[in-house]
């Protein structure tokens, strides 16, 4: 009985088959890799009994798309943390630079849509606040898909951009910043006792694209927790109560996350708004002008092409990040 009655509820049985799932594409994963690693020593074989130098360029194709899978396989036995399998939420706010940072903000909020749709995630706009003149003053996106939260957690920091700017006449080079707070979404009731005379609680109107209620209710939401200073809001719901809801879940999931660390120092790593956002404080930065670079300051990866980049091609930053959390290992220290 107590079999069926776990089947019967719509949601552990859909986590238990989504679980079930990933188990399968790991194995199958594996089992296609091992298939393409024979397929190249065949051709290599042929190859070489035949003489046919043709077919070097080939096998070298093979070999990079080999490497590229087998470097993401072993990435993913990084992903180990807690809730490192969990979809992710993630918030850009404009910062120091006016107009130019809500732009670079709309700009970072298309690349990490860009690279969830490569992964094959799906996005969902949980708030959304437009700038003054252009660009995005703050957005809030839920990454729905395995190992979200676990690639993600890398992005969490200040990300600072140089560029001529398209706003001034004078065509003067620009600086600007944008910061990213990410976290899990924890779907569990988690054990965390929150009193209600430590929350501030404001309604306000929808914004942004999407949505028939947009603009017409109050039904946004937005809560305060008084003694850390977390703010978490929520739009996108077609209710205040779903709205309500869904900010709740993200202030606990939130809390406790802080409740697992044990010093100050751990809870600017995961309130967004502790670090200033600013000169002195960033993670990566993406030089546009004189030259063009993109940087991480924490592991030394860095690329030429930017474009790239702000494609969506983060995957390099994310690997780079997880093994220096893992073995403490730079690019250009030692062979990672």
């Amino acid at each position: 009985m107590e079999e069926q009655g776990f089947w019967e509820d719509p949601e552990k049985s859909a986590k238990i088959v989504q679980f079930a799932k990933n188990l399968k594409d790991t194995v199958q994963g594996y089992k296609d890799l091992e298939q393409q690693f024979e397929d190249i020593g065949i051709m290599i074989e042929m190859g070489n009994e035949e003489n046919d130098l043709s077919i070097v360029a080939e096998v070298g194709e093979m070999l990079e798309e080999f490497k590229e899978k087998l470097e993401e396989m072993r990435i993913n036995t990084l992903l180990s943390g807690e809730y490192d399998d969990s979809n992710a939420i993630l918030r850009l706010n404009a910062g120091a630079g006016g107009t130019e940072s809500c732009d670079w903000c709309s700009m970072l909020y298309r690349m990490y849509c860009r690279w969830a749709e490569k992964k094959g995630f799906s996005v969902e706009v949980l708030d959304y606040l437009d700038g003054d003149e252009a660009g995005i003053k703050s957005v809030t996106i839920q990454v729905n898909g395995q190992n979200a939260y676990g690639y993600l957690k890398s992005e969490k920091g200040v990300h600072r951009l140089v560029r001529i700017s398209p706003f001034n006449a004078a065509g003067k080079r620009q600086t600007s910043f944008v910061s990213c707070d990410v976290m899990p979404d924890i779907e569990d009731d988690l054990d965390v006792d929150i009193n209600d005379d430590d929350l501030r609680i404001d309604t306000y109107r929808s914004s942004g694209a999407g949505g028939q209620h947009i603009n017409k209710t109050s039904s946004a939401i937005r809560i305060t927790h008084l003694p850390t200073g977390i703010v978490v809001q929520c739009q996108n719901e077609r209710s205040q109560f779903q709205n309500k809801d869904k900010a709740m879940q993200m202030l606990k999931a939130k809390l406790y996350l802080l409740k697992q660390q044990e010093n100050a120092e751990k809870l600017s790593d995961i309130r967004g708004d502790v670090t200033e956002i600013g000169w002195g404080n960033q993670i990566r930065s993406y030089v546009l002008q004189p030259y063009t670079m993109v940087k991480d300051h924490r592991t030394n990866a860095e690329t030429g092409n930017v474009n790239s980049v702000l494609d969506g091609a983060l995957d390099q930053f994310m690997y780079a990040y997880l093994r220096w959390i893992s073995t403490g290992a730079k690019i250009g220290d030692e062979e990672v």
